[in-house]
């Protein structure tokens, strides 16, 4: 048996008519950039996700870098974020002209950790992005209490997040602001890039649509610096909308997969990451190991495919050097060399999951 990582083809077949009405109805009415599509779009994920805004950007990275400079960051300052997530906030932080300041995360659930995070803010901290790992919410009460102390606005990073909730309280609306992305192997994908920042500041949303063209406040009139050409296109707009309402039962799909791993892999050597309520949309489900790349071989050779999220931390990459020999996350550290992702997506088939589980439980380190 062969079992993708992931598999997109049969994650979207089930909106295969819908995406057809889309893709028609956008060719037909001839607009294509900031139409009703993305008027629409915006206004059902802010209903979605429980706020006031939402503004629709090329990408995620944007998002974040967007969302940094809509909140009056400016350069020379620090922000702090954690350094297990790929080096996508680190990215934005940089491109704003300030320096990333790293919190370690928490050992259970790899989320940044609000003690250490007390720990490395300084007053040249002018922001927090907190990264809702692999799809599991942070503690944002306990982060929200650290940053609120120091007047400082929470970023949230929800990539991995869409339709995360605790108490009612849906991922991006939980801080100042809510950036996502739309990247096609996203709970919530588009057919390419895209993204959104989510707010219920209305001032901070205004300056978000200003910035994401050109930092126009009119018509090629630029008001604001900072401005970029970066925009959700009608046509992607279109897809997501024909796609948020099956999310929520999608993501129920995924949680019930990262559940079956965690309730039935027994491995001595292999430590699934707890699978978690509500609070957690199971964007990854993964296992951490000691011996990560034995496991991987032996998964390989049962048909099973796997990946890394994420082996680098940041302050470890090579554009990172200087600063990254200065800095000491042993949680974070630890983690990159043992953390691997299992297959997850809502349309795995339960004989496929038996497979990856039994394939888990019979290796022989």
């Amino acid at each position: 048996m062969q079992v993708p990582l992931n598999d997109l083809r049969r994650t979207t077949a089930t909106v295969a008519d819908s995406r057809r009405a889309a893709f028609s109805r956008v060719l037909e009415r001839g607009s294509f950039v900031l139409g009703p599509e993305v008027d629409g779009f915006e206004r059902e994920f802010a209903a979605y996700c429980g706020v006031a805004h939402c503004v629709t950007v090329g990408n995620g990275s944007d998002a974040l870098e967007l969302a940094l400079r809509a909140l009056g960051v400016e350069p020379g300052g620090e922000v702090a974020t954690v350094a297990n997530a790929a080096m996508y906030s680190t990215l934005a932080i940089i491109n704003c002209g300030v320096t990333p300041i790293y919190a370690d995360v928490e050992e259970s659930t790899l989320t940044m950790s609000p003690s250490s995070l007390a720990g490395v803010l300084s007053e040249r901290t002018s922001a927090v992005i907190v990264t809702h790992l692999y799809g599991r919410l942070a503690d944002m009460q306990a982060l929200r209490a650290v940053a609120r102390s120091r007047n400082l606005p929470l970023i949230e990073d929800c990539a991995q997040a869409h339709g995360a909730h605790l108490s009612a309280r849906r991922a991006g609306s939980l801080g100042e602001a809510g950036c996502f992305s739309f990247y096609p192997t996203k709970n919530l994908g588009a057919l390419g890039d895209g993204g959104a920042i989510t707010t219920n500041d209305r001032a901070l949303a205004e300056r978000l649509r200003s910035l994401r063209q050109y930092g126009w406040d009119r018509k090629y009139h630029v008001a604001i610096d900072g401005g970029r050409n970066s925009r959700l296109d009608e046509m992607q707009a279109a897809f997501l909308r024909t796609h948020l309402p099956h999310l929520d039962i999608q993501n129920a799909r995924r949680r019930a997969i990262a559940c079956a791993y965690a309730d039935r892999i027994r491995h001595p050597l292999i430590r699934p990451l707890p699978a978690g309520g509500e609070e957690s949309v199971a964007h990854l489900a993964v296992v951490r190991s000691a011996q990560r790349d034995a496991l991987r071989i032996h998964l390989e050779r049962h048909g099973v495919a796997t990946d890394i999220h994420y082996p680098i931390p940041d302050h470890r990459q090579p554009v990172m050097e200087d600063q990254g020999r200065r800095i000491s996350l042993p949680v974070t550290e630890r983690a990159c060399a043992e953390v691997l992702s299992l297959p997850c997506f809502p349309a795995l088939e339960d004989a496929e999951l038996d497979h990856v589980i039994t394939t888990c439980n019979t290796w022989v380190a």
